[in-house]
């Protein structure tokens, strides 16, 4: 029996192969997207579940205040893990972490290795990655001992046996003994790492005091339960290791592993992802899903009336409508496994672009893991029972006796569930339609806010201690190229400063500091960055060279620093910008100093935070060289600048950035949201619009009689047009009323996260209404006119 529903199912499907081919091409595209958008969400919401003990790791984060605003980071002193261990008995275990970048050389080869981490002996206690060679329990014990990836292992050593060899490390070339193999650290992992060094090489980083905050620590608990008990501990005990401190407050609370990736506010390892864009991103799957069953819907729905005449027959002859339904069931079911095979063929074809868009790694085998095949047929299902299940009933329902004298016709209750699920694929496609407006609008502002700072051919190089001992002559020959105007060495790039201090006036107490934002500079990073001096004058050469001459036993509060500081910084510190230059305050109170000049605000985070107080100071030391070139020949520069490297720098490969590609760099997130917005809402558009031609089609088809009799009383082609048109227009705009107030409430709660931000603007819903509009015309339009210009005389025949 079932055979036969399929043969039937086959034929006719084959009689009408452009309706079929419309609504393959639908179905198809609506999995492709949820196909490809449950890899993502798979990948996203699978980050460090292959930890074994992943229920029981947290990460501490610190959080303190010297009297003024609290600050939070995912930082902490080396001091808070061997302290935490020997008070709370909760704590089976735990490490230290930190990630940094390495000169690396062995025999000829050399290079910069920018995924170096140091960690505790007691890493592989803590994380589920294990060794291929190796003893994980003395992998990272002892100084200046290093586990390899195998990619890295074989970059090195190609194919002979690392273990026990010895890389050199840094420019002072520290040898450091391969105590280990482990595989390439997963694309889902938080950390993510080629070279894992023991933890006690950092000696000169272990130092006892809970304020050298500079490296990240896990904690190992012996129960999953025990971290509300813990976290209840924590503030009395360092409430009482701060007793001595005055008004200082300072104390830790702990994250689960599991939520850094995708709930997180703090940064990790490797870049997080924010849960309401999975939210999002899951809503749109699962609304193209809904539009390709609506398409479908509507579409079969539309060539019901044309089968109405073999119902009929079927039935005269004995076909129960059991078997009616069941047949057309059958069609749902063949046209959707169809679909699903060419959806899982188009998603191997389009996976190299998605991993594009989506800046992922996902690997087409992850179709064939359990999660995935069963997300898929779940899919499959829902398509075919919300897809051909309506109308399967309605074919079934037909009069043999009415429909072969050709008097039936639709109810008004199924011709209104078909023109509300009309509505609602277009209540989707105009709430994406905004939303996309929206998304572009912000991302066109980040890329064209005027941040306060130059971020244009300025090229970012890296710094190190030789390089930072030779810096005058690297300086003098960097210059020497035509077209460099400035060469900087700074802590930190303008577009991304992080280092947190504390700074007072002269009037203020110790213990009432004001969180602050600090950065070691020379005298041209303010020119280099295109910074405005408001009030005072930058530092000169001299100011530089001054603190310079202190070696590193000077005591730093025996410098008098000359500051400058933005205009927030000056009205924190209770001064009008005008009045701040030659003020006395204290940065940390280790640097006593004065305001040497006052900047114009700039946005030296990303645009989600607000402008905050900021401090440059003269440098000491820098971990990143600015170079402003002129743009008239920049590729011709970064070669110059390229052989020059080589003989001012030559322990280290040349390796530059762009300072406009980092500072987009920050904002990924919203670039890709935009990029998916704009795909999908195409998509859903197109399906909606292939939906309202099967509903166009079948209201033509429903009035042929009419249409011919009015052609016969006179009626020409716009009046035909118009009276079939109406009715579209009229859906539209009830789809309008409902999507816009959506839409907006939407994106207003995604623009809250952001310190600047776009207005949303009138005009987005005039546009999208327009777009709206004008695809209702030229859809229903092309359908109306071919109605319009009909023969009337055989659309009259049956009469």
């Amino acid at each position: 029996m079932f055979k036969n529903y399929f043969v039937s199912a086959y034929r006719s499907l084959m009689k009408k192969k452009f309706y079929t081919a419309i609504n393959l091409f639908g179905l198809t595209t609506g999995l492709t997207c949820c196909i490809l958008i449950f890899m993502y969400i798979a990948n996203e919401v699978s980050y460090d579940q292959f930890h074994e003990k992943k229920d029981r790791i947290t990460r501490v984060i610190m959080e303190y205040s010297f009297g003024g605003s609290v600050t939070t980071g995912n930082y902490t002193s080396t001091k808070v893990l061997p302290a935490f261990k020997r008070q709370f008995p909760e704590i089976e275990e735990g490490v230290r972490m930190t990630e940094t970048e390495r000169i690396i050389s062995y025999e000829d080869k050399l290079f910069t290795e920018k995924k170096v981490m140091f960690a505790d002996s007691t890493f592989f206690q803590v994380f589920t990655m294990p060794l291929v060679q190796g003893n994980t329990q003395t992998a990272l014990s002892g100084a200046n001992k290093v586990v390899l990836t195998r990619s890295t292992a074989t970059k090195y050593f190609g194919q002979s046996a690392p273990v026990g060899k010895l890389l050199l490390m840094g420019t002072s070339k520290i040898p450091c003994e391969v105590t280990g193999i482990m595989n390439d650290c997963p694309v889902n992992s938080q950390m993510r790492f080629d070279m894992l060094v023991s933890f006690s090489s950092l000696q000169a980083n272990q130092e006892q005091t809970y304020w050298n905050a500079n490296y990240t620590t896990y904690l190992l608990l012996r129960k999953p339960t025990d971290i509300k008990p813990l976290q209840a501990k924590i503030p009395g005990f360092m409430k009482a290791e701060m007793k001595d401190q005055g008004n200082v407050y300072l104390t830790y609370f702990l994250e689960p592993l599991l939520d850094i990736h995708l709930r997180s506010p703090y940064d990790s390892f490797e870049p997080n992802n924010n849960i309401l864009y999975i939210y999002i991103i899951t809503g749109v799957a699962f609304l193209m899903l809904l539009i390709a069953c609506f398409t479908y819907i509507n579409l079969n729905t539309a060539r019901s009336l044309e089968r109405a005449r073999e119902v009929g027959i079927r039935k005269t002859i004995g076909a129960a409508m059991k078997q009616i339904f069941w047949q057309f069931m059958g069609e749902s079911a063949l046209i959707t496994f169809l679909a699903v095979l060419l959806s899982l063929a188009a998603v191997w074809l389009l996976l190299p672009f998605f991993n594009t868009l989506s800046g992922k790694t996902l690997q087409v085998n992850m179709l064939f893991t359990p999660v995935l095949l069963g997300a898929i047929a779940v899919c499959a299902l829902v398509i075919v029972l919300l897809s051909g299940s309506y109308p399967a009933l309605v074919v079934s329902r037909f009069q043999p006796i009415k429909v072969l004298k050709g008097s039936f016709s639709k109810s008004a209750s199924g011709a209104r569930l078909t023109k509300s699920l009309t509505v609602f694929q277009f209540v989707i496609s105009f709430f994406l339609l905004v939303s996309t407006f929206v998304v572009q609008k912000q991302i066109h502002y980040i890329r064209n806010k005027k941040m306060g700072f130059n971020r244009e051919q300025v090229l970012m190089l890296p710094s190190d201690r030789k390089i930072l001992a030779a810096f005058a002559t690297v300086k003098t020959e960097l210059k020497r190229i035509p077209g460099v105007q400035y060469v900087s060495r700074a802590q930190n790039a303008p577009h991304n400063i992080v280092g947190g201090y504390n700074m007072r006036n002269a009037a203020m107490a110790s213990n009432a500091q004001l969180n602050v934002k600090a950065n070691p500079v020379d005298e041209e990073y303010v020119p280099a960055s295109g910074l405005e001096v408001l009030y005072g004058s930058n530092f000169s050469e001299q100011d530089i060279n001054t603190v310079q001459a202190y070696d590193e036993h000077t005591p730093e509060n025996a410098i008098n620093y000359p500051f400058i500081i933005n205009e927030t910084a000056a009205k924190a510190l209770g001064w009008s910008p005008s009045e701040a230059v030659g003020k006395k305050m204290f940065l940390d109170d280790s640097r006593p100093g004065y305001v040497k000049a006052v900047i114009r605000d700039f946005n030296f985070e990303s645009i989600h935070h607000a402008i905050g107080p900021l401090v440059l100071f003269p440098a000491q030391w820098s971990s990143v060289i600015l170079v402003k070139l002129d743009g008239k020949d920049v590729q011709g520069q970064i070669r110059q600048i390229g052989s020059t490297w080589k003989q001012v720098a030559p322990h280290r490969p040349f390796e530059y950035k762009f300072l406009d590609d980092e500072f987009n760099k920050m904002y990924n997130a919203e670039l890709r949201l935009g990029e998916v917005f704009n795909l999908f809402t195409g998509i859903s558009i197109l399906l909606a619009c292939i939906g309202l031609l099967g509903l166009c089609s079948y209201a033509a088809q429903q009035r042929v009689k009419e249409i011919g009799i009015r052609k016969i009383m006179g009626a020409g082609v716009g009046d035909i047009v118009r009276l079939l048109s109406r009715d579209f227009f009229r859906l539209a705009s009830i789809s309008m009323l409902i999507a816009f107030p959506v839409a907006y409430w939407v994106v207003y709660r995604w623009l809250e996260a952001f310190a600047y931000r776009v207005s949303i603007s009138w005009w987005i819903f005039a546009i999208s209404a327009l777009i709206g509009f004008f695809l209702v015309f030229i859809t229903t339009g092309l359908l109306a006119v071919r109605a319009a210009t009909a023969n009337p005389v055989k659309s009259l025949r049956t009469e």
